[in-house]
């Protein structure tokens, strides 16, 4: 996959001689003692991501981690002291002023915590706003305008007031106006946090569904991990300035490499995170309308699937059938249909429920395309909690 954004060891020092600070820094010494030299704040220190198109890639950590200064040094609303940021190739650390204008108004779009609307405009005026800056004609930009607030839910508010909203209608409003810009990217600095929890649940799962349709790059700034881990394609978790870890949510949680991630994850309910896939054993299937013998059947070291010629599962041959097996047996006497089929996205809370003494699971993709097979022992071992095992302890019975 393309990388969309490129930050190449980026420094932002704030004080008078950032430079100064900035080679302190490179030579090794620490935000704490550049502070008492220098008395300047270090706020991002080397710090490098590569963001995928198409990406939800969440920049996590707590207050003065230096998370929204790197969202702002991005599009340049703060400048970096050194390093390089790129999008699809091109630098704009090294951009004039004018090239950057432009690059806003056309690249990057951003959500802000606040809404940031203007209260005197209408919803489709603030929808709009963007393209009226981009010099877009009055008819162009209000159909544009409208299509988006059809795509997020909100054209029968159109006329109305930002104040008429409540406030996750006006949060719905911030992002139809950074999509109506068809920048390639959004960056979202703690978009959700000023809301309720229900209605931070809803534009969560609002934004997953328009991201399935829309396939924007997103730069999603927070300070919540569990926001992180529903939302994220990849998270980068910051502290002091740096980058401590980075990865796939799931890579984090089952390997948080230092204490201060793993204070993170401590709570992590992994039944609801990791997938299928996840505690997947790969497995060679058999064939329908092929015989087998009983060396066939011993490789396979537990029950094994058969699949039609183009790859779906239609059976199973169950480790208690294989033991009489001598010469060659149509593949189709001995298989049944006593066994569950999980796609290899469904989390390991939905499969929990799926399991059955005796009844092997397979694991396909969306097409019903046999993957391979899972050993409850695995989901139980996934999952690594005493409840979830307790829970769950029937189901390693086949």
């Amino acid at each position: 996959m393309t990388d969309r954004i490129r930050i190449e060891g980026i420094y932002k020092v704030f004080g008078r001689s950032p430079q100064q600070a900035v080679e302190l820094l490179k030579a090794g010494e620490t935000k704490e003692s550049v502070l008492a030299n220098t008395g300047h704040v270090a706020g991002l220190t080397d710090v490098s991501l590569a963001v995928p198109a198409g990406a939800i890639y969440m920049v996590m950590g707590l207050t003065g981690s230096g998370k929204s200064t790197l969202a702002r040094c991005i599009n340049r609303l703060i400048e970096p002291d050194a390093g390089r940021i790129l999008i699809d190739g091109e630098e704009i650390t090294s951009a004039s002023e004018a090239r950057m204008r432009e690059i806003r108004r056309t690249r990057i779009s951003m959500v802000f915590q606040h809404f940031a609307l203007l209260p005197n405009r209408t919803v489709a005026e603030n929808a709009e706003f963007g393209l009226k800056l981009r010099g877009i004609g009055a008819k162009e930009r209000r159909e544009k305008a409208m299509g988006i607030l059809d795509v997020v839910g909100l054209s029968a508010w159109a006329g109305h007031l930002p104040s008429a909203l409540s406030g996750g209608m006006r949060q719905r409003v911030g992002l139809a106006r950074a999509l109506a810009t068809d920048a390639d990217v959004l960056i979202m600095d703690e978009a959700f946090s000023a809301l309720d929890p229900l209605i931070r649940t809803e534009m969560q799962d609002e934004l997953l569904r328009l991201q399935k349709a829309l396939k924007k790059t997103i730069l999603f700034i927070t300070h919540d991990f569990q926001e992180a881990l529903k939302l994220g394609t990849r998270i980068a978790i910051m502290s002091d300035g740096k980058v401590v870890r980075e990865g796939t949510p799931e890579d984090i949680v089952q390997n948080p490499k230092n204490n201060y991630v793993a204070a993170f994850t401590r709570d992590v309910d992994r039944a609801r995170l990791f997938e299928a896939s996840s505690v997947m054993t790969p497995a060679e299937p058999l064939r329908y309308g092929t015989a087998v013998t009983a060396s066939i059947l011993s490789v396979g070291g537990g029950p094994m699937f058969v699949v039609d010629d183009g790859g779906r599962v239609v059976g199973v041959v169950r480790t208690d059938q294989m033991q009489d097996v001598k010469d060659d047996v149509p593949v189709q006497s001995l298989m049944t249909q006593d066994y569950e089929a999980v796609c290899s996205t469904t989390k390991l809370a939905e499969m929990a429920g799926a399991f059955h003494p005796d009844r092997p699971m397979a694991v396909v993709d969306k097409d019903r395309r046999f993957m391979g097979r899972v050993d409850p022992l695995q989901v139980l071992s996934r999952i690594g909690t005493p409840s979830a095992r307790s829970s769950h302890s029937k189901a390693a019975g086949y």
